[in-house]
């Protein structure tokens, strides 16, 4: 049962990333590789916010998670939005260089040293026994239920708002969508928006439960094969792609040499990209994009 747990557990925030992953690319085609660092970045603005308010985490963590979606509005109009028209390799690139940036800021602001911004909040991560004599943390359950929540909410809004409506006809054809009226730098923008509020909630889970330092946007790099193993263009294949390649991590540290964790996600990916490159549940179509 220990095993199923810290399965679920791993996946949990494989999903919270896979999704911005996911998002960001059915609406712009844009593979986002600044999005472990932007998930980092959360991190320390939760760090900051406590540093200025420390034992209100009632009021910082809501403010950490606006901040984060506002983050992703402005890279989306001050980095992406000037990238129209150009080749969709440049605009990732642009994220790769903004991923450098990000971590540099980070670096110059806080140094290298490992923090821990739960003391701050002037809580416990407690240990909680489950059925089967299984132990998760405070954190690690509420990360599963965040990202179980997360993607009921996505698919939600995707499929029963106005804006999630058009965000849909958007990835299908943004130049259709713009002639009926759709406002695609909108949508464009709330797209990057969820994405970075996602990374966003990653990244406070994390800090939270482990530590918090500015390597840990490798874990936003480790997710995207779970991205590209569900389908780069499918919410669906997020949570049985995240199950899987956190279940094959789990065994390698178990039974194998917990080095190989680093590793185990790149290699399902290239698995996958030998027996089924569109993933779990994405079309045939997104790898020639890709």
């Amino acid at each position: 049962m220990q095993l199923l747990a810290n399965t679920v557990a791993l996946a949990s925030t494989y999903v919270l990333l896979a999704i911005g992953y996911v998002v960001v690319y059915r609406a712009s085609r844009i593979l986002n590789l600044a999005h472990g660092e932007l998930m980092m970045l959360s991190g320390y603005v939760l760090f900051a916010l406590l540093s200025a308010a420390p034992g209100e985490p009632i009021a910082v963590l809501p403010a950490t998670l606006v901040v984060s979606f506002l983050v992703g509005v402005a890279v989306y109009f001050v980095v992406m939005r000037p990238m129209a028209g150009h080749p969709l390799f440049s605009a990732v690139l642009v994220t790769v260089s903004l991923g450098i940036c990000l971590r540099g800021l980070v670096l110059l602001g806080w140094t290298a040293d490992i923090k821990y911004p739960l003391a701050l909040m002037g809580y416990q991560n407690r240990p909680r026994h489950l059925l089967g004599g299984a132990i998760l943390s405070d954190a690690d359950l509420l990360s599963i239920v965040t990202a179980g929540l997360l993607l009921v909410g996505l698919w939600l809004f995707l499929t029963r708002s106005r804006l999630g409506i058009q965000m849909r006809a958007t990835a299908e054809s943004p130049r259709l969508a713009a002639h009926r009226g759709v406002n695609i730098h909108l949508v464009f923008s709330v797209s990057w928006g969820i994405s970075t509020f996602a990374a966003g909630v990653a990244g406070v889970l994390y800090a939270s439960n482990v530590r918090l330092d500015p390597e840990i946007g490798v874990i936003g790099l480790k997710a995207f094969p779970v991205a590209l193993v569900g389908g780069l263009d499918s919410l669906r294949g997020v949570l049985p792609a995240g199950l899987v390649i956190a279940l094959l991590e789990i065994l390698a540290i178990k039974y194998v040499n917990p080095l190989l964790s680093e590793v185990v996600p790149f290699l399902a990916l290239l698995l996958m990209l030998v027996f089924r490159p569109w993933g779990f549940f994405g079309t045939k179509e997104e790898i020639e994009r890709v």
